[in-house]
């Protein structure tokens, strides 16, 4: 899963993103996109551990894109935000350390994002309509009609700047519009980053919504204190009184956010989480192991991971009828520990 950061320049986005990763970004690419990965907090691992004694531990990650600064007088901004047009979800980083206002800047910002969707879309209209001037089989005609009208009533909402849930479009509309890998279509995460001493953080987060988290933090601050040894962030955090931001939870947001979960596989050889699109199927965890697994999939041998650490082994979950045998279909869980029997 692909997470773009975007924001102004001068916003903090490249601190966030150092901060989140680990890894600090190269000035020679500042003009282009910057990726590394994020791993993802499963508390949950160290419990396995302590019961199956893994040789090998590994993490689910998130792929955060750092990309390059906008300018506040949006030239070319429509190419810049081109570089993340495959991010799942996007991290707004908005500047809230003093310079600017950051409440006119984020309206400033979704401005940026409709006037990108609104060249895609009005672009690829003139193309249909100069296809629809063609000699075409019915068939294709119907089809190029339906896109039309379904790029018309896009191109509407968006000049209306009406949000995406109000766009009101039909399942097989919305087959047109994936295509394109429209922003309004895209989830989101608010991040505000603070100044250091920021006594009202609330005045940022009041603004959270279910669809739309916000989060407001001094990345600076974050990024310097990550830095520090447990010891030395922890005296230096009591004595002044500032940071402390939860990084593993913003993290873990920014992965519900984007749609994703986790699911845990076990044994001697490893323990391991895996991501897995919300709602997805034993069979889609199976494919995001391995494609063979899924193929000769077979069923999927479930039992829950807080029974596991009730009882204290495998052997005794199974001995009290507590494994579930699931077919393909099955909508997979929290807690779910999976085992996937196939065919090789």
């Amino acid at each position: 899963m692909k997470i773009g950061l975007v924001g102004y320049q001068g916003s903090g986005k490249s601190t966030v993103f150092e901060w989140l990763t680990g890894q600090k970004p190269d000035p020679a690419l500042s003009h282009t996109i910057q990726s590394a990965m994020a791993a993802i907090p499963e508390p949950r691992i160290e419990g396995l551990c302590q019961i199956y004694k893994p040789k090998k531990i590994s993490q689910a990650s998130l792929e955060l894109i750092d990309t390059p600064g906008l300018s506040r007088s949006h030239e070319g901004s429509a190419a810049r935000l081109a570089l993340i047009r495959e991010a799942g979800c996007l991290v707004l980083v908005i500047d809230a350390f003093g310079r600017t206002d950051p409440f006119s800047d984020m309206q400033a910002f979704d401005g940026d994002l409709i006037l990108a969707d609104m060249e895609i879309v009005t672009n690829r209209i003139a193309r249909v309509v100069e296809s629809k001037r063609k000699p075409l089989p019915k068939a294709e005609q119907e089809a190029l009609h339906h896109e039309h009208t379904t790029l018309t009533k896009v191109l509407e909402a968006l000049e209306n700047g009406t949000p995406l849930a109000d766009w009101n479009l039909t399942d097989d509309q919305l087959k047109v519009t994936r295509s394109f890998r429209l922003f309004g279509e895209k989830p989101r995460v608010i991040l505000f980053n603070t100044a250091d001493d920021e006594t009202k953080p609330e005045r940022f987060t009041s603004l959270s919504t279910q669809q739309t988290p916000v989060i407001a933090l001094p990345a600076g601050l974050e990024s310097e204190l990550a830095k520090m040894s447990p010891e030395d962030r922890a005296d230096f955090q009591a004595e002044m009184g500032v940071g402390g931001a939860d990084r593993d939870a913003v993290i873990r947001t920014l992965m519900l956010t984007s749609g994703q979960r986790l699911f845990l596989t076990a044994g001697e050889k490893e323990v391991r989480s895996w991501l897995l699109h919300q709602g997805g199927t034993a069979l889609e965890a199976a494919a995001s192991i391995h494609t063979d697994i899924a193929k000769g999939f077979i069923r999927a041998e479930i039992f829950d991971y807080r029974d596991l650490m009730r009882l204290g082994s495998e052997r005794e979950v199974k001995a009290a009828h507590l494994v579930r045998q699931e077919p393909k279909g099955y909508v997979v869980q929290d807690d779910d520990l999976l085992f996937i029997h196939f065919s090789k």
